[in-house]
C-alpha cells in the first residue's frame, strides 16, 4: 500500500499562480493507494491566486475511483456561500468507517492568530489487512495550541487501542451502533508544524506505558542514520526562512517491519511543501 501526504497550498505554486491540475499531475504520477491532502479550499476569493473553485469537488471528480473525504476544519459564510478549508482523503481500497475530530483550540493571548483544526480518521481495508489511516493539519503560530493538539491525537490514540482491545460485536444492536471492528494499528500523517528538535515531536512519540501500539516515526525506520529531508522550503519560496522537515507519517510499532520506504518528492514547486511517500507491505 501506498500512502502519499501533501499540504497542497490551495495548489497555489511558486509564482502565485493556482494549478490545481499540476497537483492532480504529481500524484497521479505516484500513484497512490491513499490521498492524504492538507490546505484544500473551496470559494476563497481572498487566498493569493484566487481559490474560489471548489477544490474538494476537483480533487474527488480528478481521483473518480477513489473514495473521498472531505473535512474543511474552517468554514465561514459570506452571502450564504460557504468558504471552507481544510484537509481531505482519498483511498483506492474499500473505507468502512470514517471518523472526524475537532481538535483543542484554547485561547492563547500570546498568539491571537489561528484557526480551526481537525484530523480525519479512516478505517480502511488495505491489502495487508485493515487499518486506520489518519491526517492532520496542526497549528502553526501558537505552541501553546499545537501542543494541546498533539496530546489530544495521542489520547484518541490510546482510546482506539482500547476500543479494539476490548471490541465485541452485538449484532443484536440497532445499526448505528454496529460500526465493526476499529484496529489499533494506525498510519498518521500531514503537516504538524514542528520540526524534529521540537518539543511536539518529542511528546507525540514519546513512550507511554497506557498505550499499546506506541507511535514511530517512519523516516527514522527506514533511514536512520540519513539527515531528514526537508518537506518545506525548496524552490525559492517566501517561507519558511530555512529548509525545514514539517511533514511526516508516524506508524503504530506493529507496521513497523512492513514499511518498506518513505521519502520526499523534492522536485515540484505546485505547492510550498512537498509531498511524502510511504510504502508499506
Amino acid at each position: 500500500m501506498r500512502v502519499v501526504s501533501w499540504n497542497i497550498h490551495w495548489g497555489c505554486g511558486k509564482d502565485g499562480r493556482i494549478r490545481i491540475h499540476a497537483i492532480i499531475d504529481v500524484l497521479r504520477k505516484l500513484n497512490p493507494d491513499v490521498i492524504c491532502l492538507q490546505e484544500v479550499a473551496s470559494n476563497h476569493a481572498e487566498l493569493e491566486g484566487n481559490a474560489n473553485a471548489n477544490q474538494f469537488r476537483q480533487l474527488a471528480g480528478a481521483f473518480g475511483g477513489y473514495q473521498p473525504v472531505i473535512e474543511p476544519t474552517s468554514e465561514i459564510y459570506q452571502n450564504n456561500m460557504p468558504r471552507q478549508f481544510g484537509n481531505m482523503l482519498l483511498s483506492k481500497f474499500r473505507i468502512n468507517q470514517v471518523h472526524r475530530y475537532l481538535l483543542p483550540w484554547p485561547p492563547d493571548p500570546g498568539s491571537p492568530a489561528g484557526m480551526p483544526r481537525g484530523l480525519i480518521e479512516a478505517v480502511i481495508d488495505a491489502p495487508g489487512g485493515r487499518v486506520r489511516v489518519l491526517t492532520t493539519h496542526l497549528e502553526y503560530y501558537s505552541p501553546v495550541q499545537r501542543m494541546a493538539q498533539v496530546r489530544h491525537i495521542k489520547y484518541l490514540h490510546w482510546e482506539a487501542c482500547e476500543r479494539a482491545r476490548i471490541f465485541q460485536p452485538d449484532p443484536t444492536m440497532d445499526p448505528p451502533y454496529q460500526l465493526g471492528y476499529r484496529p489499533g494499528s494506525a498510519i498518521y500523517c500531514g503537516d504538524f508544524n514542528f520540526t524534529p528538535d521540537s518539543p511536539d515531536y518529542q511528546e507525540l512519540i514519546a513512550p507511554d506505558d497506557s498505550i499499546a501500539l506506541p507511535l514511530v516515526d517512519a523516516w527514522r525506520l527506514r533511514h536512520p542514520d540519513i539527515a531528514r529531508a526537508p518537506t518545506a522550503g525548496l524552490h525559492g519560496f517566501k517561507w519558511p526562512e530555512r529548509a525545514d522537515c514539517f511533514d511526516y507519517f508516524f506508524v503504530t510499532d506493529d507496521l513497523a517491519q512492513r514499511v518498506t520506504e518513505v521519502e520526499v518528492q523534492s522536485e515540484t514547486a505546485a505547492s510550498d511543501h512537498q509531498p511524502i511517500v510511504l510504502d508499506i507491505a
